[in-house]
């Protein structure tokens, strides 16, 4: 299984306030190959670290496709290009971030990119509450955690809640 996780707290003059941005950068994943096998509820969440900017639009789906992991990354940036995502400074507020989670069970510690499962995922509300929308039974391929496990591991103090 395939994880992408999609996030925005930016509108996009094109496509509209974040939940829209995350919507059409579903369809956009879909065109460029990939095959839509789930997808979480959008959520709500603080940014992490806290800060002054507006809060995410946060969600996950699961994908099928040829591309490998590296070819799906680069794939992933060129759709954050598209809906204007601009590098300025780490953690700063974005149109567009879409993360490439997990790609099955590869674990790739590095030097090479991409950095598999994603380095920071185990400890963001964001990423885990969504994920189990889309496989609840999931476990790390490297903390040999199950999902439940990692969310009750969560730190204090992470908003992130549905969407109604």
């Amino acid at each position: 299984m395939i994880f992408i996780a999609i996030g925005s707290n930016l509108p996009h003059p094109e496509f509209g306030p974040p939940v829209d941005v995350c919507n059409a950068a579903i369809d956009a994943i879909e065109a460029s190959g990939c095959g839509l096998q789930a997808r979480s509820r959008w959520f709500r969440s603080a940014p992490i670290p806290a800060s002054d900017q507006p809060d995410f639009v946060n969600g996950v789906i699961s994908v099928q496709t040829a591309l490998e992991p590296g070819a799906l990354l680069s794939c992933l940036h060129g759709i954050e290009a598209r809906f204007d995502r601009v590098r300025s400074a780490p953690d700063a507020a974005r149109t567009l971030d879409l993360d490439l989670l997990a790609y099955g069970d590869m674990v790739n510690n590095g030097p090479d990119v991409p950095l598999l499962p994603h380095p920071r995922m185990a400890r963001r509300a964001f990423v885990l509450l969504p994920l189990r929308d889309v496989a609840p039974d999931w476990k790390h391929p490297v903390l040999w955690a199950t999902l439940a496990a990692l969310i009750a591991a969560l730190p204090d103090g992470q908003k992130c809640t549905p969407i109604a």
